[in-house]
């Protein structure tokens, strides 16, 4: 058999992970998902990583007629992507996880590269995804919480710090419900699709109805639902229009669960948003395209990166 050149990819989220062998051409060889484990402590989440890891290198140099060139690993929380740190996930009970050194060290020292889950999904979006071709480009996941990726020709800005991107704890209605990041009003507390989901739930008193329902119920004509939706949009909307005039991206990726209401979310957030901007200029407000496989496409596209600019001895 002719090798195959390839790279492990790692998504690594609070309930599960995903995982990928990527060809350089971007193709997924072989995809795979496991729990993360995390009921049983964070230790045990980190093992479970390292297993799985461990468990593609094999299937890979058996497969493919050779190892791993590198890997990539995404993750949540704060992340010192230049010294492969894992600093802080609260969802996975982690504090200063040295993943980078970890993950080398049980893949037989090939080189790793880790980065924050979302702004590796950006990575992809806007490279391979619905970004494509964009030299400038925002993309903001709305799920649990709201968090975003500024991409700058091809690449993910990432701070000064590690912080760029976290549309979510704008705030958008000072005085507003509490947020765990210790301001009032953030968007993420109004606009995310938990936010919905809570805000659906008392409306309709229901208190097992999601965003998901509260979308359907729009769809339908309920009055309730629409103030509720609309409340959210128009909460989106202020927060995207900060994010414009500060970045002026070409293109506006939205994704994350809210957003597979399809037009019923994007029909009135472009209304939005166009009725907020003055001088700014209103981008181009796409879907995701890429779904749940954006976090570890990104991986494998981090893994490239970084064999790409190592120096050779």
């Amino acid at each position: 058999m002719k090798p195959v050149k390839y790279v492990i990819a790692l998504d690594v989220g609070g309930t599960g992970m995903k995982a990928a062998l990527v060809a350089e051409d971007g193709t997924l060889l072989h995809e795979a998902r496991r729990a993360t484990g995390r009921d049983r402590g964070p230790e045990a989440v980190v093992e479970s990583i390292l297993e799985f890891a461990a468990e593609l290198r094999d299937l890979g140099a058996d497969r493919y007629a050779g190892p791993a060139s590198a890997a990539g690993v995404a993750v949540p929380g704060i992340v010192d992507a230049e010294h492969g740190i894992a600093v802080y996930a609260a969802n996975l009970g982690w504090r200063d996880v040295p993943m980078r050194a970890l993950l080398s060290r049980r893949l037989g020292g090939i080189p790793v590269a880790l980065g924050h889950d979302v702004r590796t999904g950006g990575l992809a979006e806007g490279r391979i995804g619905a970004g494509r071709g964009a030299d400038r480009f925002l993309f903001v996941p709305l799920g649990t919480g709201i968090a975003g990726a500024i991409g700058i020709a091809g690449r993910i800005e990432a701070g000064a710090h590690g912080y760029a991107g976290e549309i979510g704890h704008i705030v958008v209605r000072p005085g507003g419900p509490a947020c765990g990041c210790g301001q009032y009003g953030c968007l993420e507390t109004l606009a995310s699709a938990s936010a919905v989901t809570r805000a659906w739930a008392a409306a309709s008193g229901d208190p097992g109805a999601d965003a998901a329902d509260c979308a359907k119920a729009v769809e339908s004509g309920d009055p309730r639902a629409r103030e509720v939706w609309l409340a959210a949009v128009g909460a989106l909307a202020d927060g995207l229009v900060t994010a414009l005039t500060l970045l002026d991206p070409r293109t506006l990726i939205i994704g994350g669960g809210l957003a597979e209401a399809g037009e019923t979310l994007f029909t009135p957030l472009r209304a939005a948003v166009e009725e907020r901007v003055t001088f700014q200029r209103l981008p181009e407000i796409v879907p995701a395209a890429l779904g749940d496989t954006a976090g570890c496409l990104g991986a494998g596209l981090l893994a490239w990166d970084l064999l790409a600019t190592e120096v050779p001895a």
